[in-house]
């Protein structure tokens, strides 16, 4: 179906963008996409999904822009390295370049924290896929185990809007599978959460003071979408 491809697509995209440090704004270009998703009817026909295919298309097209305009700035950022390194083998009067300052290409991803990863207890991998389907469609190789879920979840947050040190400090209250599956549902919940930072950070409180319980967010999840099944990517 061209919807679920373009779905797929756009949240790959995303994710690369992210995962590569790359210069747009991605929460904007993030919450463009789930509200449209978010359109999407659970029962219509191929006409009444036309309209959602269309926008879908269009953002596709944004995403893809910016992503190639990136290339287009490295090729000509490598062209004139090229040509400055040419000036100074032929003439050895001139001055050593200084050179550039590194850019930061982790701001948008958090360094993945050292922190307990061991699965939650009675939740299986499954079963959290099934619960919240979506992130699959943002794991570069699909999502296969827990590690692929925490990986995944870290790049999702950055396009939630969830900032690194929140992410961290979530890791080490509730633990990093967790807090993953957290994202994970917050990315399904959609515009259901105003602040997910904010979400999170309540929620790791809840975990330092022994309240936190990850159930019921599965299980009320699981329940609106009568099931479900899991994509794995």
């Amino acid at each position: 179906e061209r919807i679920t491809i373009l779905r797929r697509d756009i949240a790959k995209m995303i994710s690369f963008g992210l995962e590569e440090g790359i210069a747009a704004d991605w929460q904007r270009l993030h919450l463009e996409y789930r509200g449209i998703v978010a359109q999407i009817p659970r029962t219509a026909s191929r006409l009444e999904l036309e309209p959602v295919a269309a926008e879908l298309a269009a953002l596709a097209q944004e995403v893809r822009k910016a992503l190639e305009s990136h290339v287009k700035s490295e090729k000509t950022s490598a062209n004139e390295s090229h040509f400055e390194r040419h000036i100074q083998n032929s003439n050895t009067q001139l001055p050593e370049l200084e050179p550039g300052l590194e850019e930061d290409q982790g701001a948008s991803v958090a360094q993945m924290p050292e922190t307990r990863s061991q699965p939650p207890t009675g939740y299986p991998l499954g079963m959290v896929l099934r619960a919240c389907p979506d992130i699959a469609d943002y794991a570069r190789n699909g999502i296969s185990g827990w590690a692929d879920l925490v990986e995944t979840a870290n790049l999702v947050r950055g396009a939630l809007g969830v900032s690194p040190d929140a992410w961290n400090q979530a890791c080490e209250a509730m633990g990093a599978v967790d807090a993953a599956i957290m994202v994970a549902a917050m990315l399904q919940k959609g515009e259901a959460i105003a602040s997910p930072g904010g979400y999170l950070r309540s929620l790791t409180a809840k975990a330092r003071a022994g309240e936190f319980s990850i159930g019921p967010v599965l299980m009320a999840l699981l329940r609106g979408r009568g099931g479900g099944q899991a994509r794995t990517g």
